[in-house]
């Protein structure tokens, strides 16, 4: 997919890039899986900021994505959307019942082409399987963590798995990130890469467009006074030397590991940091 390039005819425009649209089949999405999205714009319910520089942003609905296909469905992509809610495209697909679901649209699926799941699904792009009947060095996307749940690996723009290896009940997947883990077989993942793998090199120009994203802008600490920033205050402006990177409430950030989850350690064979290293 390439990217498209507009003139410099202002200074927003100057090395503003968007994601072309020619693979967008309609634009109109289907109402039966549209949900009214509900903005809290960084807020809780006492109306207090919990996450900074949210807000704005145009208006949105929700797709109701389907990442738990069941086995045994016969499916038609009938169009592939737009999704403002994710960097990826989905597909409107029918089923042999007649019933629509939106998944996410891999990297060269057609509008036409035929979508199965199930163990006996043939081995290509777009139909969904258990992990133990792919075959090993399969790129795969959309993965399960635990059977049923439904897909929670490898889902957003040019995201790709790949299946290294099979022993008993258990698979080694390695993860966009270059982590190798374990993962249960009877897992399902669907065949290919996610489509729209151009969108990480989308400009975005000005910051308007930002805030049609629904991002307000923010501040550099060590442009505060001290009063409302670790970094600030200064006479004449210290940058930050010789300190640690700290957040508006003092704890440490930009490198500070925040990786709590124990129990999911075992699971990890070979760690992503590990993976860089080579």
């Amino acid at each position: 997919m390439a990217i498209k390039i507009y003139n410099p005819t202002t200074p927003g425009r100057r090395g503003m890039s968007s994601q072309d649209t020619s693979v967008i089949t309609t634009k109109k999405p289907l109402r039966s899986l549209l949900v009214a999205k509900k903005r809290t714009n960084g807020r809780n319910n006492q109306g207090r900021i919990t996450t900074r520089h949210r807000g704005g942003g145009a208006r949105r609905f929700y797709r109701l994505v389907n990442f738990a296909l069941p086995s045994g469905i016969t499916a038609t992509v009938e169009h592939i959307e737009y999704d403002p809610n994710r960097s990826a495209h989905i597909a409107r697909i029918k089923d042999q019942s007649g019933v629509y679901h939106y998944i996410l649209a891999p990297n060269g699926i057609k509008v036409g082409q035929q979508i199965f799941s199930g163990e006996e699904a043939p081995i290509e792009i777009g139909n969904r399987l258990p992990i133990k009947s792919i075959p090993l060095g399969s790129v795969i996307h959309a993965i399960e963590l635990q059977p049923g749940k439904g897909a929670q690996i490898a889902r957003s723009a040019g995201n790709r798995a790949q299946l290294m290896a099979k022993e008993g009940k258990n698979a080694q997947v390695r993860m966009p990130s270059g982590e190798v883990r374990i993962v249960n077989i009877e897992c399902t993942a669907t065949i290919g890469a996610v489509g729209n793998e151009q969108h990480q090199n989308i400009k975005i120009g000005k910051a308007g467009r930002n805030r049609h994203l629904g991002k307000r802008p923010s501040v550099r600490g060590i442009a505060m006074n001290a009063a409302d920033h670790p970094h600030g205050g200064g006479d004449g402006g210290s940058h930050g030397v010789g300190r640690v990177p700290r957040t508006p409430w003092g704890q440490k950030t930009l490198g500070q590991k925040t990786r709590r989850r124990k129990s999911t350690n075992k699971f990890i064979v070979r760690s992503r940091h590990q993976a860089k290293r080579r």
